[in-house]
């Protein structure tokens, strides 16, 4: 059976390598995104455009242009990368990644609660930058903090939806290429999809909350 897929960052990098496989699973695919893109547009899934999911009236769009639609996955995957030294510190872009890549995915799980229903998947595209037992190199300071507190607003997340039965998925993709680090990955976009989608259809109720590699690895906090 078709599931409706819905997927924020949808025009580019991990993605529109979602929305392509999903749509190529037969699945309802809804891509939102701030713009769409000529590979998006060419993939004949659904597209709402103009959300930035980091403003009000960008959430404001997105629920109304779902309204009344189930939502059987729900994949937070828009995020930005900035790059921050000790020597190089920057409050203005810490601040904006704490709102696409923290605040921003919450937001989007808190307006559209009730498209969800009992057996619901969430997915969470964090990183392993944002362990702080991982870090083994400091620096990316916006990027780090930013991840971090995705991961526990993920874990707390899972905890309050499971009166619900909606498990929450929380996941590190791996060092992908995408135009984020330049294409400097180590692998493809739709590989990391496809791996994530595995992970997301295994996501049950017993392992809600838990922080994995798309390798199926569990990474430490």
């Amino acid at each position: 059976m078709s599931k409706t897929v819905v997927i924020t960052g949808a025009n580019r990098g991990i993605g529109f390598a979602f929305a392509s496989l999903y749509q190529q699973r037969g699945d309802n695919v809804i891509a939102l995104c701030r713009h769409s893109s000529e590979p998006l547009n060419a993939l004949g899934v659904a597209i709402i455009s103009g959300v930035d999911i980091a403003t009000t009236t960008g959430l404001e769009k997105m629920v109304q242009e779902l309204a009344g639609i189930e939502i059987d996955i729900l994949i937070n995957n828009a995020g930005i990368l900035r790059d921050e030294t000790l020597s190089d510190f920057n409050n203005q872009t810490i601040t904006e990644q704490f709102l696409v890549n923290a605040l921003a995915p919450i937001n989007v799980c808190q307006k559209l609660q009730s498209n969800l229903t009992a057996g619901s998947k969430i997915g969470l595209i964090t990183s392993r930058m944002g362990s702080i037992a991982d870090n083994g190199s400091g620096g990316r300071y916006g990027y780090r903090m930013s991840k971090a507190a995705l991961n526990a607003a993920g874990v707390s997340l899972a905890k309050d939806l499971m009166v619900r039965a909606i498990p929450v998925g929380i996941y590190h993709p791996g060092y992908v290429q995408t135009d984020m680090v330049n294409h400097s990955g180590d692998i493809p976009a739709s590989e990391a999809a496809s791996r994530l989608i595995a992970l997301m259809d295994n996501l049950t109720m017993t392992n809600t909350g838990v922080f994995y590699h798309s390798n199926g690895e569990v990474l430490p906090w």
